[in-house]
């Protein structure tokens, strides 16, 4: 019942005049299992101790009653029997088989336990949880001075959680589970301080907020359950496993089982499906990790998902807690007390699915309260674990590439459920899911001073009441966060593929010319160590071929067959689907299309003033791209650039000396063999420049209505498209839309001003600015080999 190595504490080394056993029994077999244990000198056996033994039941009134109030110093031993499922393969584990007994083997019926006693004995046993002498307890709980309910209740939890930890030193870590949150939480001193707090500042009945808050925690609280982890486990399994080979990386979870043993985890995954927590935890399982809690939205607590999910570890939180001070204050205590008893946690920071591919903005609510926690004092420190789940095809990309031109997102429910689990049943490839450097919360917030001030407030999701300081020092941590995923993002045989078929303008390429294309990029790669996947495959044509076929099933890529030799381009109506997979690893390649952007900027400018327009063209860019790609701060983009150019130029320094960039630079990057420019970020800037005309259009007295103006860029991009004005359909995107509103907004380009002239003149700028990058897009393409044809 503490936290000791030991099995018996120091203070019952000298030997307990008396030992009261907390009997937790279920049933009068486990009731007669125990009484024979104890009778057979179970607790001289286990603690070498001869001291008599008093049995009491594990329950606030016993104990209360017989225990409480004494007077002496009784050893406290919990007690209960340890009930297992049949051992299959080495591992006992629930199955649906199990259930033909139509009980649960981890708790069978009265008459199954007589049954399994005779004829197997080897399904359960006696267990005693880490004892503890009556006076410690009374130390543990200061508070219960004058309050013999509460010490009563205190006394029975700590027996609880000291048999659930006796039961996983059993069973393993996998099946680590809460026990009676909701009651410890509701006799918090601490908690109960804060609820006071708000009903006086309210004016609301303190009755009435305790009310509230114990109906809020009952509906946030994951009441998770083996069995059903266990089941749920293996049903939802054959929805990736039969789809997906999984491709986890060994290496960093041995890493993270060392560090979880002395601190919380939070899992931090990138979002590119519905699958990702079965994924992840379908890997942590089998490699017992205790069930991550993963916070879910409420768009998937359908009936019978939810009650199920609920069961296995999943907390739905609301989108939007409003001025619910109540639902602050049970959210931020349930957070603390999870990471406090060292639950581990995981949420999807991109706050849904990436429409694109790529990292969305991060959402910082949930951070926050993580935040609060480590302020508190409540926990000393928690690991942050980036993690990426990268997919080498996905069946569901057809649907996101839908919503992205203005189809309507399909409801969640048992239709969309059985629609969706048919869409899996067939290979989709790898899946890659490798996890990060962990990060320490505590070391990340307190890098800014101290920025943990104020409490969090929630609004949608994002947290509006904290310091300035705080609100930097958690923006810092997610950026981190997000930066550890890319980091250790493979590049998958699909995204290389679709990056070369998506940067040849309308022509198709048989699979030697794709060879070709693709060569360079390979060695590019390579001399970079960049993480991948079987990029191996594309070097050989049998290998290369049978990828083209496979993204032609997914209906990706289209293929001629009735010429010379089958001719591969992208599918006139799936250009956003090969967007997406491309854009898994497009980050990988932005600093090199800058780089050649601000090359093309600098040949423009007077020999002189190249080196200088070239970095401020560099950073320029880096500035209009800020909402689509992670960038470190100026001083590393500088030297990640520089890096780049010696890759294109190993002689750079030497040859710059003068303040010129050389005549011939434009012919080295051509003979580089790839350019990268209007591969990945063509669509980027189409996209803002549909945005910066439709302003540049609009009356700039008129205020913008962001929802109606994103509709407005839809149509007329689809307009712009069909004349030929964007270079491809994957600009038409309200996901690149939504990005390049908030960067107008953030260059003060979307509300009224006091001066509209000079407003509509900042717009004619912008709009202006982004087609002279176009024009240097499109320039930079003819320097690509692979659309000149007169190179293949």
């Amino acid at each position: 019942m503490l936290d000791h190595d030991s099995r018996l504490p120091e203070a019952a080394i000298t030997a307990p005049s008396s030992v009261v056993a907390l009997v937790d029994a279920a049933s009068r077999v486990e009731r007669e299992l125990i009484g024979n244990w104890l009778a057979e000198g179970g607790i001289a056996q286990e603690f070498g101790l001869t001291a008599p033994v008093t049995q009491l039941d594990l329950d606030p009134g016993a104990v209360g009653t017989r225990l409480v109030g004494r007077h002496d110093d009784p050893l406290v031993v919990p007690v209960r029997v340890l009930w297992l499922p049949p051992e299959r393969d080495g591992v006992r584990r629930t199955t649906f088989s199990d259930l033909l007994t139509l009980t649960n083997p981890r708790k069978p019926h009265p008459i199954m336990q007589r049954r399994l006693i005779n004829k197997a004995p080897d399904r359960h046993l006696v267990l005693t949880g880490q004892p503890a002498r009556l006076s410690e307890l009374r130390a543990n709980n200061p508070g219960s001075a004058g309050a013999p309910d509460a010490f009563a209740r205190a006394i029975v939890r700590a027996g609880i959680v000291a048999l659930e930890r006796a039961e996983r030193a059993v069973i393993g870590d996998r099946y680590k589970v809460p026990r009676l949150v909701v009651e410890e939480i509701l006799d918090s001193p601490e908690f109960l301080r804060r609820l006071d707090a708000i009903a006086a500042e309210t004016g609301t009945p303190a009755r009435e907020v305790y009310r509230r808050a114990e109906k809020a925690l009952r509906e946030l609280v994951a009441a998770q359950s083996r069995l059903v982890s266990d089941l749920f486990t293996q049903a939802m399994r054959p929805v990736h496993a039969s789809t997906w080979k999984v491709d986890a990386d060994e290496t960093g979870l041995d890493r993270l089982r060392t560090l979880n043993r002395t601190h919380p985890l939070v899992f931090l995954p990138s979002h590119r499906s519905y699958v990702d927590a079965f994924v992840l935890g379908d890997i942590l399982a089998r490699n017992d990790f205790p069930p991550n809690h993963v916070v879910g939205g409420a768009n998937l607590k359908f009936w019978p998902i939810g009650p199920i999910a609920r069961r296995t570890g999943t907390v739905f939180i609301r989108r939007s807690f409003g001025d619910d001070e109540v639902y602050k204050a049970v959210v931020e205590e349930y957070f603390a007390y999870l990471l406090a008893k060292r639950f581990n946690l995981e949420w999807y920071f991109e706050g849904g699915r990436t429409r694109t591919g790529k990292l969305r903005p991060p959402r910082y609510g949930l951070l926050n309260y993580l935040a609060a926690a480590l302020r508190s004092a409540r926990i000393d420190d928690v690991m942050l674990v980036p993690v990426s789940i990268t997919y080498e095809r996905l069946n569901e990309i057809g649907a996101i590439a839908d919503e992205q031109t203005g189809g309507s997102k399909q409801a969640e429910g048992l239709t969309w459920l059985a629609s969706y689990v048919r869409n899996q049943q067939h290979s989709a490839g790898h899946v890659y899911v490798r996890f990060g450097q962990p990060l320490s919360a505590r070391d990340r917030l307190a890098a800014l001073g101290d920025p943990l001030a104020a409490g969090p407030s929630e609004t949608d999701g994002e947290a509006a009441e904290t310091t300035d300081a705080e609100h930097l020092a958690v923006q810092r941590l997610a950026f981190e966060v997000a930066v550890g995923i890319n980091d250790v993002t493979p590049i998958t045989v699909n995204a290389l593929t679709t990056l070369v078929l998506l940067g040849v303008h309308e022509r198709a390429l048989t699979r030697g010319e794709l060879r070709t294309a693709i060569g360079p990029v390979l060695g590019y790669i390579e001399n970079r160590d960049l993480p991948r996947g079987e990029l191996d495959t594309l070097r050989d044509d049998h290998g290369l071929a049978v990828v083209l076929e496979q993204l032609a099933v997914a209906k990706v890529v289209t293929v001629y067959r009735g010429g010379l030799e089958p001719i591969y381009s992208i599918n006139p109506g799936a250009h956003l689907e090969a967007a997406f997979y491309r854009n898994s690893a497009v980050h990988w390649f932005v600093n090199r299309a800058i780089l050649e952007l601000a090359i093309l900027t600098a040949v423009e400018a007077p020999e002189g003033d190249q080196l200088r327009v070239g970095w401020e063209a560099a950073y320029r860019l880096r500035d209009l791209l800020k909402f689509e790609f992670f960038f470190p701060e100026r001083a590393e983009f500088t030297s990640q650039l520089t890096a780049e150019m010696l890759l294109v130029d190993p002689d750079w320094h030497r040859r710059t000396a003068a303040g010129t960039v050389g005549a011939d630079i434009l012919a080295r990057l051509a003979e580089s063999g790839f350019i990268m420019a209007h591969r990945v970020l063509r669509s980027f800037f189409d996209a803002q420049l549909v945005v910066a005309e439709r302003l540049a259009a609009r009356d700039p007295a008129l205020p913008v209505d962001r929802k109606e103006f994103g509709d407005e860029c839809l149509l007329v991009g689809k307009q712009m498209l069909l004349q030929q004005r964007l270079h491809s359909p994957e600009s038409v995107s309200s996901e690149l839309f939504g990005s390049a509103i908030k960067l107008a907004d953030n260059h003060g380009l979307l509300t009224p001003s006091s001066d509209p002239a000079d407003l509509a003149a900042r717009r004619s700028r912008f709009a202006a600015e982004l087609r002279a990058i176009g024009g240097r897009i499109s320039r930079a393409a003819t320097l690509d080999p692979s659309n000149r044809m007169e190179a293949l």
